[in-house]
């Protein structure tokens, strides 16, 4: 952002005076913003925005080895969210192989998510503590192998213990991804490139409804898919061996950072949790309003168009295609615009239009309408996440870049973990007409009630919550704990230097 010299009022502390100022300063043009400058002194002043730029010129601005970087981490979340969408496509198919209802079947998605809220705090701060690329080449090698351990349970009650699993692993993927991906960008391209980010998740959804769709409406065609998912995370990282750990992180270590005691990380943390606690609940809270935003209007869409439309297999998923597509284009192009609007404006009006545009998703009938009302909705939806990944950076506390975010967005995925049950629970037990007169599930009416309430929730969380569009990533500073320490190494060899001073002017008066 451009610097303007206007002085502005310090960043309000606490959590009412923090809202008020962030409603008031929604409808600022200006950002206020703390500068440090090269002395150390920080004050608050209000900057513009910089002018939008071509986006061909910014991504020109990644350097090769930036890009792979990038490529690597967008690869990753995009075979996780292939494994997970292969589930969740193909709910009829496992109703109908383990002879239990969708309902059932969904309970797989929601221990799936539970369980990722564990793995995220265990591989992100695997990844803040030994790096971003062992934890990511583990959790993506047994994310493959857990794909392949799905084919072969012969029980339900084998399948929900694998998806368990599988879900703790799933969670470690997100924060270390994006922690590589985005901590090379430069600074004007970050909201461009969050946008991109963010849509492999989409971008893993629709490779998960090509292979769907590929493979046939047949019940046991569902192992195919898997098959393919195995393979697609499998690869990813035996990729990411071939890749140098974080250019970040390897600066941390050089600045002494690998000389750490044992325990004196988890006591960073605590420190860390101590001071950012504010932050840290709001980031939770925002991320269950936005992990409810997409599992419900997502997750059971293809069920939707199967037994309240009355579409096939192949419609129904052609139909997903489009709708995800949709999801691609909004992240992107959102995510882009909110480097020039700010995030949080972004997110609000993509929010407030996803919330308009209910009616148009839920009614129309037939596979071309369904396609378009799909592609436009999601357009939003998705579009509001691509803010996401850069937004939560950007407030994460600097030396915790890798586990806050990841660790946020999973326990709001955790506690929103039922939401395709609860969708699908209501559904099932509220009939109503189709438009060929048949007593069907009512997965129109439910979802587009629980996505309105979202889109309102989300829209009023992130109207009141903070923005710090444009920190600067170059230099992650230690935690305070780290610096405490530091400062009393430096106290002490201050001390030391100056009784020795001390001592040798003596011995040279004697």
């Amino acid at each position: 952002m451009a610097t303007t010299y206007e002085p502005a009022d310090p960043v309000a502390k606490g959590t009412l005076a923090t809202a008020r100022q962030s409603w008031s300063d929604l409808f600022k043009w200006k950002q206020r913003v703390e500068v440090t400058d090269e002395h150390g002194e920080t004050h608050t002043e209000w900057q513009s925005p910089e002018p939008l730029q071509n986006p061909i010129s910014l991504m020109a601005q990644l350097s090769a080895k930036d890009w792979l970087y990038f490529v690597v981490g967008f690869s990753a979340w995009t075979a996780d969210a292939f494994d997970f969408h292969a589930l969740s496509i193909q709910t009829t198919k496992f109703a109908a192989f383990y002879k239990r209802s969708n309902t059932d079947i969904t309970t797989a998605i929601t221990l799936t998510l539970l369980l990722r809220s564990v793995g995220a705090a265990i591989f992100g701060l695997a990844g803040d503590k030994w790096g971003r690329k062992w934890p990511m080449v583990v959790n993506m090698l047994v994310l493959g192998l857990l794909q392949v351990a799905t084919i072969y349970c012969s029980t339900f009650q084998q399948f929900l213990g694998v998806r368990s699993l599988f879900g703790l692993f799933m969670g470690g993927v997100y924060g270390n991804a994006i922690a590589m991906a985005l901590e090379n960008c430069p600074m004007n391209a970050r909201g461009l490139m969050s946008g991109i980010l963010q849509q492999g998740y989409s971008f893993g959804y629709v490779i998960a409804a090509c292979a769907n769709l590929g493979v046939g409406g047949s019940t046991e065609s569902w192992k195919t898919v898997f098959w393919i998912g195995a393979g697609i995370s499998i690869g990813v990282g035996l990729i990411r061996i071939c890749f140098p750990e974080s250019k970040q992180f390897i600066e941390a270590k050089k600045a002494g950072k690998e000389a750490k005691a044992a325990g004196q990380f988890w006591t960073e943390t605590k420190a860390m949790l101590a001071k950012e606690w504010r932050m840290c609940i709001y980031c939770i809270i925002l991320m269950t309003w936005f992990n409810y935003y997409s599992h419900t209007s997502q997750d059971s869409y293809t069920t939707f168009m199967k037994t309240q439309k009355h579409l096939s297999n192949s419609p129904a998923t052609r139909a997903s295609i489009l709708m995800k597509t949709g999801a691609c284009v909004g992240g992107t192009i959102i995510g882009y615009l909110s480097q020039f609007v700010g995030r949080r404006r972004a997110i609000v009006v993509a929010a407030i239009m996803s919330a308009l545009l209910i009616p148009a998703w839920i009614l129309p009938e037939g596979e071309r309408s369904l396609s378009v009302s799909g592609f436009f909705i999601q357009f939003f939806v998705q579009g509001a996440w691509g803010v996401i990944p850069i937004h939560l950076n950007e407030l994460s506390p600097p030396a915790f870049r890798s586990s806050f975010p990841g660790i946020t967005y999973q326990l709001g995925n955790m506690i929103s973990s039922p939401s395709a049950q609860i969708v699908n629970a209501i559904a099932e037990s509220h009939l109503i007409k189709s438009n060929q007169g048949k007593l069907v599930s009512s997965y129109g009416p439910t979802m587009g009630i629980a996505t309105a309430i979202i889109a309102t929730g989300i829209a009023v969380t992130t109207a009141l919550g903070p923005e710090k569009r444009g920190r600067k990533f170059a230099n992650v500073d230690p935690p305070d704990a780290e610096k405490d320490l530091e400062a009393g190494r430096t106290s002490s060899n201050s001390s030391r230097d100056e009784d020795e001073k001390v001592g040798v002017e003596h011995k040279e008066k004697v």
